[in-house]
């Protein structure tokens, strides 16, 4: 128990069999159950599982996935296993001790005390996160952090592919995990979906853990654009269910014809084209009109975003 909340840590794991018993032996003991999903590793992971089992009974508990779902389906079935535990708080630590335990008690204060229903870990707050982040990473994580902003609506939120988080149990039984996306952006899907049901988000400082033995399968450089692929189609569903379904915001017909006028931008920029190239003339108005055009769609775009910011500021936790 920590501050009288059954607290439940879900520890997603593929090929950890070096690393998961340091996980595993260094939670703190304040954590009443730990639930490691094998996602079907092809190594010796659930072995060491089955020996570590009898230190701690009662408190250990793992399942193993039939085939591989990726990080997301560990998480979305730990998550279901402890709506069926009714923990109060469910953290998620990775199971390659890239999670300080040490860091647990500042991601579980705010949401224990009622301030937000979501925490998360931050390692660019860090002044010292650019020596000690690999720099490839670090750049693609802050790529996809500012497309997450865009995509999620919490515009005070970075970090957007750290794991470590902590969430509630209102939060856990309202979100549907079968839904969520099972893959590298399971995070960024999930913070769309809190944003849908207005669940109040901060960033936790937490201290970046490299250069441990850990093997990371992530290519930052091909992973980006099925991110934005991703991050596009959950930007176009929050819209569509927080503006449209849910309620109504007139920001939506600021986005909408703000892209109307840029993309109409581009049949009078090749018409105009096309009369330079073939009679050596450029339309006035036809230049006029792209002007126009370019400078009013991106800024009805600009307010879109504004006017999102200010309608999701109070669930921005500092």
């Amino acid at each position: 128990m920590y501050a009288e909340k059954k607290i439940v840590v879900v520890v997603p794991a593929y090929n950890e069999e070096m690393l998961i018993h340091r996980v595993i032996e260094t939670m703190p003991g304040y954590v009443d159950k730990i639930l490691v999903v094998d996602d079907c590793s092809k190594d010796d992971t659930w072995a060491v599982l089955q020996d570590l089992q009898a230190k701690y009974p009662g408190r250990l508990f793992f399942v193993r996935h039939s085939r591989n779902q990726g990080v997301g389906g560990s998480i979305a079935t730990g998550y279901q296993w402890s709506l069926d535990e009714h923990g109060d708080v469910t953290v998620v630590m990775a199971g390659d001790a890239q999670m300080d335990p040490a860091d647990l008690p500042a991601l579980l204060d705010p949401v224990i005390s009622g301030k937000v229903d979501f925490a998360k870990g931050n390692r660019l707050f860090t002044g010292d996160a650019w020596n000690q982040i690999p720099r490839v990473r670090y750049l693609g994580n802050s790529v996809m952090s500012l497309l997450t902003k865009i995509a999620s609506g919490y515009w005070q939120i970075a970090d957007s592919q750290c794991g470590y988080t902590a969430i509630n149990y209102e939060a856990l039984k309202t979100i549907d995990w079968n839904q969520m996306y099972k893959r590298y952006g399971q995070p960024n899907d999930l913070l769309v979906r809190l944003n849908i049901y207005n669940f109040r988000v901060c960033d936790v400082r937490i201290k970046p853990v490299y250069n441990i033995g850990e093997k990371s399968g992530v290519k930052p450089i091909r992973m980006i654009p099925k991110l934005f692929w991703l991050l596009t189609k959950l930007y176009f569903f929050r819209m569509w269910q927080k503006y449209v379904i849910r309620d109504f915001h007139p920001l939506i017909f600021f986005y909408a014809v703000g892209s109307f006028l840029l993309v109409l931008c581009i049949p009078l920029t090749a018409r105009a084209v096309f009369l330079w190239i073939s009679e050596g003339i450029l339309p006035a108005i036809n230049t006029l009109a792209v002007m126009m055009c370019a400078i009013m769609g991106m800024q009805l775009i600009l307010f879109a975003m504004w006017f999102d910011m200010e309608y999701n500021r109070h669930l921005n936790i500092n």
